[in-house]
């Protein structure tokens, strides 16, 4: 734990020894200003293990003296064992709460999962004091405690933040809004998530174009440890209208033995390039290995093309529902749908169908065209301000593989139709 700082009483004015010895009237204490009693941290947890715990997570602290109780509020409890919380989830209808915990069991269980934490006095008047308090009370309540949630707009940490500007009375939006950071939604996201690279895959198809709008610090703040790291850097009013620091103190209660959060995102281009071009170089490796009338080629590139086609559709139609059909806001205008096409399903049928029925052959050719043509075309637009989606990582990894599925329906239909009249043995 650590040390509380408690104000001291003001100094009266010196007296003359005359003065001193003469007995006056009892003056009594005026009353104590309405919040005076409180002392309001910002709690910020490191990050942790768990993907929903890579983000961090903060929580108000109020201390009252008058009470005697040392209360935390956070807005981020969820429950996997909710009713239909996994298709409550996949909708982007996620319900969260809003819970009081006393600050003992809080600072126990992120010790325990071994995330550090870090506590900011804040800089506020006893009526700010009081108005956070009275305000997160209310919130505390059954009948307004549950929200839906939003990962970046309307979460854990934004809800808290707007709890401190109403206590502020939008100073804090104020003093932020304006104010740009270098980075973006994707960027944060894949900052913290690089650790898993599926994941960091998934999330990169999933998110559109509206992820990569630059952030104010205001919008920042959905991130509690960078909000942290902006209250150092705010100033507000106090009641004479005076600049004074948003944090008065701050100190850490717990440092976890582990690496803090990474300060960018990963150059992960490279790789994504590699297994992009070492897959379409082995279906075309194995397409003219066919050619040269080795079945089991012809069944592997066959087999490889089909798969990925497969793939792809399946999430290209994910992301066509997520974009049309739910609440995710920001898998909306997604420029990988030009490379993860949902009508690469259809060449599932299509593709042995025609390499191994002689039926639907110009069907596939022509199908198999157009998926590509698409993903050369969603490169190319890289160029036009409209379409400059971050997405370098996925054309790298589905541009090659389209291409070359063309390539491969293109020659390996022309070698049975030329080649094999006896295709069926096949």
């Amino acid at each position: 734990m650590f040390a509380l700082s408690v104000s001291g009483t003001p100094a009266l004015g010196a007296q003359s020894p005359a003065q001193s010895i003469q007995p006056g009237p009892v003056v009594a204490a005026g009353p104590a200003e309405p919040g005076s009693n409180l002392t309001v941290y910002l709690l910020t947890f490191g990050w942790g293990d768990a993907v929903w715990e890579r983000f961090g997570h903060n929580a108000i602290w109020i201390k009252d003296r008058g009470r005697g109780t040392d209360v935390t509020y956070n807005w981020g409890m969820f429950d996997f064992n909710q009713p239909h919380f996994l298709s409550r989830f996949l909708s982007g209808d996620t319900r969260y709460w809003m819970e009081a915990i006393d600050l003992n069991s809080m600072v126990a269980y992120y010790r325990q999962h071994n995330r550090s934490i870090l506590a900011q006095e804040l800089n506020l008047s006893p009526a700010q004091r009081l108005k956070l308090q009275q305000f997160v009370e209310w919130n505390a309540l059954p009948q307004n405690k549950f929200y839906r949630y939003d990962y970046y707009r309307d979460n854990c940490s934004t809800r808290l933040r707007d709890a401190i500007d109403h206590a502020l009375s939008g100073q804090l939006q104020l003093a932020t809004v304006s104010r740009t950071t270098t980075g973006t939604y994707r960027w944060h996201t894949q900052r913290l998530l690089q650790e898993s690279i599926p994941l960091y895959t998934g999330v990169t198809l999933a998110l559109g174009h509206p992820a990569d709008k630059p952030l104010s610090v205001w919008e920042e703040m959905f991130l509690p440890v960078r909000m942290a790291n902006d209250f150092r850097t705010i100033s507000i009013p106090d009641t004479s209208g005076t600049k004074i620091p948003l944090v008065r103190s701050e100190s850490a209660i717990f440092t976890a033995g582990r690496q803090p959060e990474p300060a960018g995102p990963p150059n992960f281009l490279p790789l994504y390039v590699a297994v992009g071009i070492l897959v379409a170089a082995t279906m075309i490796i194995l397409v003219r290995s066919a050619e040269g009338g080795h079945r089991l080629a012809f069944f592997a590139a066959t087999a490889i093309a089909t798969l990925w086609s497969f793939v792809a559709g399946l999430a290209g139609t994910a992301l066509v529902i997520a974009w049309l059909f739910t609440k995710h806001y920001f898998m909306g205008r997604n420029e990988n749908l030009m490379h993860f096409d949902p009508l690469s399903l259809a060449l599932v049928v299509l593709i042995p169908l025609s390499l191994y029925g002689l039926r639907g052959m110009s069907r596939a050719r022509k199908l198999s065209g157009f998926v590509a043509a698409l993903s050369l075309f969603g490169f190319v637009l890289q160029g036009i301000p409209f379409f400059d989606q971050k997405n370098g990582e996925i054309i790298a990894l589905a541009l090659p593989i389209n291409l070359a599925v063309w390539w491969t329906v293109h020659r390996l239909a022309y070698y049975k139709r030329t080649s094999l009249p006896s295709s069926a043995a096949l």
